[in-house]
């Protein structure tokens, strides 16, 4: 028999620990004396304490190692830990990857996070129009035409509304667009404007600020970044307008947000 202290430095556990596995019921001492409550354990245990040992090293949480000591097949555990462990790696490379590109841009123009979307109920509408500039009397217009059809309808909080490019290719002129806006009831719809749910969505986000004139530069970058760090578009991206002409006077203050849908 073993003293608690002996049996720790043979196992490599800390008594700490000893007396964590044995009040998770996963190594309790093969005795322990009711006078002095000094626990002594068998030199037949020292392979329990490995076998512990061994699976917290691998990230085993303990209810795990409970399962698999009750008969749970370790092997099905074990593959499980091997994806979650896949794709901590995959999300730390990536995070690797972000840095290290911000340490060698000594001029980091844009700052891309990722984010997810909640789910959400919009109503879209598409047209084409004759130059980009049209879009800001387009989209007001289409606000008032959906109000029209919904008498007392409510955007959701916060806003989100977005834009979407539909050519496949960048156009001067004969812009195909699709505008979607969140609210907090599905509507009325008709032959321009559909209501729909919105599904949740992970995005890269990327904030251009200035003129519309410059934002190719925006999605230059964060495609460049997405294709770097391995991300994989999952949708067209999404053009948020959050602040512009209708409440900035100068070009310079308007903030427009870049969302790209990912996998």
């Amino acid at each position: 028999m073993l003293k608690i202290g002996d049996f720790s430095k043979l196992s490599h556990l800390t008594i700490k620990a000893l007396r964590f596995y044995e009040k998770e019921g996963l190594l309790k001492p093969a005795s322990v004396d009711e006078w002095s409550n000094y626990r002594f354990y068998e030199t037949s245990q020292l392979e329990t304490a490995a076998i512990i040992k061994s699976y917290r090293q691998l990230g085993l949480s303990i209810d795990e190692i409970k399962a698999v000591f009750a008969g749970a097949d370790a092997k099905e555990i074990l593959q499980e830990k091997f994806i979650a462990l896949t794709k901590e790696k995959q999300l730390i490379e990536s995070r690797l990857s972000i840095i290290k590109s911000i340490m060698e841009d000594n001029e980091m123009k844009y700052q891309v996070t990722e984010k997810v979307i909640p789910e959400k109920i919009i109503y879209t509408a598409e047209t084409v129009l004759k130059v980009y500039s049209d879009i800001m009397q387009w989209i007001p217009s289409v606000g008032a035409e959906c109000l029209k059809l919904n008498p007392g309808m409510k955007c959701s909080e916060p806003p989100y509304e977005f834009c979407e490019y539909l050519d496949g290719e960048y156009k001067e002129s004969d812009i195909h667009i699709r505008h979607s806006e969140a609210v907090t009831d599905a509507g009325k719809g008709n032959e321009h404007i559909q209501f729909r749910v919105l599904p949740e969505a992970k995005v890269l986000s990327i904030y251009h600020k200035g003129s519309y004139a410059n934002i190719g530069e925006a999605y230059a970058f964060l495609m460049k970044y997405a294709k770097q760090n391995g991300y994989t578009s999952a949708g067209l991206p999404r053009e948020c307008y959050i602040d512009g002409i209708w409440n900035k006077e100068s070009e310079e203050d308007w903030l427009t947000e870049i969302q790209l849908p990912i996998e």
